[in-house]
């Protein structure tokens, strides 16, 4: 069977018995050399077959179950993300036709039309499995204004930058698998036959480093705001993998540093993807950026820039928006538009920030990622977050909220801080222009993230 045609139960069975392999989250872990000869929904299969399924499951294992169930058995699989909003919910299931929902256990109730199936004990797999479908899979997206998009994928694109033989004993991740990063993780887990260790909303950081340590994890992934909480927690010294990957925001050379500083023998890479473009590149030599030799029409992963934005075409991409009134997804020539604005310096390409983020001063742009880049380079910052705030004159001014490295004691900490704050202002008008530094900073303990695991940027 082609790489990209098996369903995740075959990859399963044909990794054969290695005892161990399993999905843990707190408190609770699930076999996965169990779940390849077992099914958790056998009085249902048949029922589920060729269905359009809404996986609305309360928890990522549950959610990770459903879709070994359900890769081959179902048409389509849409994976709702935790955060999805109930006024949203009728959105889903008329625009993705769904007819069938995975949940797991207590339930409030559900169109009278839909076949509801909540997972039971194990019990044998028939033997021919029964996964022969191409099912669909459908993403949703993460933007924090207005319905969120729903995302067509073929299985053969969501695992075309995975290499099973590069398999990975324990994986990790910071992100929820019902996200685009978090998925990536999971079938990469699954296909390399290791195990993987889940994240849970709430758990504080130090927990979550305790049990990725008890684990033994050897690969770990999340974004660079992920990354700087982590670093920031001593039990981040528990770990110690031997790859560490970043993505879903701009790595800036701080966080990297950072990284190569905390787990020296660890590969550091930093990859491109988003739930519309799929997996664009990874970048392994510890630089922020990427080679502009990246830029070309006939690689397996096509990217060019127009109007400054980060545009990509490659067989991982996904095939559409579904629901009302969606949108094109690409182009005449099959580009996805990233909405990600890139330059040139050197032979490097630099992220500078999202078209939809720009600030507007005085008619004059700023990308707050860009203004960020430049206070995590001083020494005694962890992270950083820049926005705007209403100006009468010209509409808006900068402003910063920052966390420092080592909290400020009692006491002294007012002297640090006026310190730290001239340092970093210092810092920011070496480098930028005057209409990009800050005019308000202040510092903070702690960020606001969305459960995408980025800086939230806008008030929720």
């Amino acid at each position: 069977m082609p790489h990209a045609s098996k369903p995740l139960r075959r990859w399963l069975l044909e990794a054969g018995s290695r005892p161990g392999r399993a999905i843990h989250a707190p408190g609770r872990s699930l076999s996965l050399d169990t779940l390849a000869t077992t099914t958790t929904i056998a009085p249902l299969r048949a029922a589920l077959a060729g269905r359009s399924v809404l996986v609305a499951a309360g928890d990522q294992l549950s959610a990770g179950l459903a879709l070994v169930e359900l890769d081959g058995l179902a048409r389509r699989i849409v994976l709702a993300p935790p955060d999805l909003k109930p006024s949203d919910l009728p959105a889903v299931l008329a625009g993705a036709a769904i007819d069938a929902v995975f949940l797991d256990g207590d339930h409030p109730s559900w169109p009278a039309d839909l076949l509801v199936a909540v997972a039971g004990p194990p019990m044998p797999l028939p033997p021919d499995g029964g996964e022969a479908r191409d099912t669909e899979w459908v993403m949703l997206t993460s933007g924090t204004t207005g319905t969120p998009k729903m995302v067509v994928h073929s299985r053969a694109g969501l695992v075309g930058a995975i290499d099973p033989a590069a398999s990975a004993p324990v994986w990790g991740t910071f992100y929820d698998i019902r996200r685009y990063g978090g998925l990536q993780i999971f079938l990469r887990a699954v296909l390399g036959g290791g195990s993987l260790v889940l994240s849970q909303a709430g758990e504080p950081v130090a927990d979550h480093l305790a049990r990725l340590a008890r684990h033994g994890v050897t690969h770990l992934s999340g974004t660079p705001s992920h990354w700087r909480r982590a670093l920031m927690a001593p039990e981040a010294a528990l770990i110690a993998p031997r790859a560490v990957r970043l993505s879903g925001e701009i790595a800036d050379q701080a966080v990297l540093d950072a990284l190569a500083r905390a787990y020296p023998g660890a590969t550091l890479g930093h990859a491109y993807a988003s739930t519309e473009a799929g997996v664009g590149f990874e970048v392994t030599d510890g630089r922020e950026g990427f080679p502009a030799a990246f830029l070309h029409p006939d690689r397996a992963v096509a990217m060019k820039v127009e109007d400054g934005s980060l545009r990509i075409r490659s067989t991982r991409t996904a095939s559409r928006y579904i629901g009302g009134g969606a949108a094109a997804l690409a182009d005449a020539d099959g580009y996805v538009d990233t909405d990600d604005l890139v330059e040139r310096r050197g032979d490097r390409m630099h992220f500078v920030g999202r078209r939809s983020g720009i600030i507007n001063v005085g008619g004059l742009k700023v990308h707050p990622e860009e203004v960020e880049a430049v206070i995590n380079r001083h020494a005694g910052v962890r992270m950083s977050l820049v926005k705007a705030r209403a100006n009468p004159i010209t509409g808006a001014i900068v402003v910063a909220d920052v966390v420092a490295d080592e909290p400020f004691p009692d006491g002294t900490g007012g002297d640090r801080q006026t310190a730290m704050k001239a340092e970093i202002l210092e810092l920011c008008r070496a480098t930028l222009p005057a209409h990009k530094v800050p005019v308000l900073l202040r510092f903070a303990a702690a960020l606001a993230m969305t459960p995408a695991g980025k800086l939230q940027r806008r008030d929720a």
